[in-house]
Parts: structure tokens; C-alpha cells; sequence
């Protein structure tokens, strides 16, 4: 208990350090007000930065006084928002104020950065690719065209999962996985309850595959970080992966895909044959 009333003070005081530095960083041109010339305390007043995010002075004083108070997200994102937060520092406020922070917003739309291809082609001869939150396929290397045959018509891996019959086929065990992919994708949904995009999917999918629509009438609901992959592949044959899906910190809208061929296959001699067939 003592050491648990330390860890908490020694939040509180944190916070008080980290809001009073960003308040003080700030002029007052730079959140939209009138200069008005030279000031006895460098930056933001306090109850300038109550008033621009539409909070109580006492109650923004007590925050960064670091009092044990009541706090909301939604608070302290008007509060971040004055204080011209960038998503590290949200997150790192959120946790210093004693809640948990929510998903990154992320940049929805922007492109992959060069560093990131660059993973997927030092990832050859494996398959490897990113999704968006959507289940948007935006980047791969070859290996992962050639081994689950994505091609023109596949930018939405759950709408294919279901529908472009290529794609579909390369899943060896089909019904299987089928279920898995649903649940993940309705957990993705829950996570971004304001995203209307998941909804035009489900609405899409349940029009066109009855499989997705009756997976989707169920409450399942799970989460995928890694598993198993078993491919039959046209001319490879039977191929089986491990696949590790991980997100980035900076870019919570992607979700980059890594499969390693098992140990306990051929898969590996199979797929650095491919790169020899199709050298790219």
C-alpha cells in the first residue's frame, strides 16, 4: 500500500511538471490569441488554457497542481489539444492523469514511408505485407503476391477473404480460419466505434457471402497477433507459415503482416525456389 501511494504521488507530480512545461512553451499567438506584449511568466496562462479548452479554472488549476481528481478523456483531450500534444505526449498525459490511453489516432490515408517497403523487401524471399485498420491491403513485397495471389482486384483482404475466388482458394483450411478473421475484424470495429468504413464492409460482405454473414450474426470476438498460416499453393503445393501481425506505435492505422515459413516443413526450400521462378 505505501509504495503504491508513492508511485501514485510521484505520477501526480510528473504530471504537474509535464503540464506546466507544455503550458509554459506556448505563446500566445500560437493557440490563436492576440499578442499582448511582454509577460511577467513565459506562456499560457492557466486559466487561459481552461477557457480554450472549455474547463473550470479550479478544476484545470487542481490538474496541474497534480490534486487526486476525477479526470475524463474526453477533458483531457480538449486539454492536449490546447496544449498542442502530438500523439506521444496525448498518450504520455493519459497515463500520467491515470487512465488508460486510447488507440493513436494514426495518419488514416497516408502513404507507406520508404523505410517501412523496405522492410517488406529485406523480408524476401517470406511474404510480407501491411494492412490498414480496414483490412486494406497498401503495401507488399512479392512474395506474398505470388504466394497468396493477390492481384488487381484484391484491396480489401477481408472482402477477398470471402469473395475473389483466387484468394480464397490459397487458404488450405478455409473454415478454419474463416472465423478467426470475423472476430478480429468485429474486435476492430469495437476498437473505432466512430469509423463508419467497418460497417459498409460488414453491410458489403453480408450482401455477398452468406459464410460472412452468418459468422457476423455471432458475438465472437478476438484479437490476432500470430498464428498459422497453411497455403495450397498452384505450383509450390502445400505451404505452411507462422505469421506475426504487428503494429506500429507511430502509425496505428497499419498493421504490417510477417509470415516465416515452419521449421517443420518444406516451406522454406519452397519459397526461395519461387524467388528463382519469379526473380521479380
Amino acid at each position: 500500500m505505501v509504495c503504491s501511494v508513492k508511485a501514485s504521488q510521484s505520477r501526480r507530480d510528473q504530471l504537474k511538471e509535464f503540464l506546466r512545461a507544455k503550458r509554459e512553451a506556448l505563446h500566445p499567438t500560437d493557440v490563436g490569441m492576440p499578442d499582448a506584449g511582454r509577460r511577467r511568466t513565459p506562456g499560457l496562462r492557466r486559466e487561459e488554457v481552461a477557457v480554450l479548452a472549455g474547463v473550470g479554472v479550479s478544476w484545470y488549476t487542481w490538474l496541474e497542481q497534480g490534486r487526486d481528481i476525477k479526470v475524463s478523456g474526453a477533458v483531457l483531450d480538449a486539454v492536449a489539444r490546447v496544449l498542442r500534444l502530438d500523439e506521444a505526449e496525448r498518450t504520455h498525459l493519459y497515463v500520467l492523469a491515470g487512465l488508460n490511453p486510447p488507440d493513436p489516432a494514426g495518419q488514416p490515408g497516408a502513404p507507406v514511408s520508404g523505410q517501412l517497403r523496405g522492410v517488406l523487401t529485406a523480408w524476401m524471399p517470406n511474404p510480407a505485407h501491411v494492412l490498414d485498420r480496414h483490412y486494406n491491403l497498401v503495401a507488399m513485397n512479392d512474395a506474398a503476391r505470388w504466394v497468396f495471389g493477390f492481384d488487381d482486384d484484391v484491396r480489401n483482404c477481408m472482402v477477398a477473404f470471402f469473395t475473389h475466388p483466387i484468394y480464397r482458394g490459397r487458404f488450405t483450411t478455409w473454415q478454419e480460419f474463416a472465423p478467426d478473421m470475423v472476430a478480429d475484424f468485429r474486435a476492430s470495429a469495437a476498437r473505432y466505434p466512430d469509423d463508419p468504413v467497418f460497417g459498409r464492409i460488414a453491410e458489403e460482405l453480408c450482401a455477398a457471402s452468406p459464410e460472412f454473414a452468418e459468422l457476423w450474426a455471432r458475438p465472437d470476438v478476438r484479437s490476432r497477433s500470430q498464428g498459422i498460416k497453411a497455403i495450397t499453393h498452384p505450383e509450390a503445393g502445400d505451404l505452411v507459415f507462422e505469421y506475426s501481425l504487428l503494429r506500429l506505435p507511430d502509425r496505428a492505422d497499419l498493421n504490417v503482416v510477417l509470415h516465416t515459413p515452419d521449421p517443420d516443413t518444406d516451406t522454406k526450400e519452397k519459397v526461395e525456389s519461387m524467388v528463382v521462378v519469379h526473380p521479380g
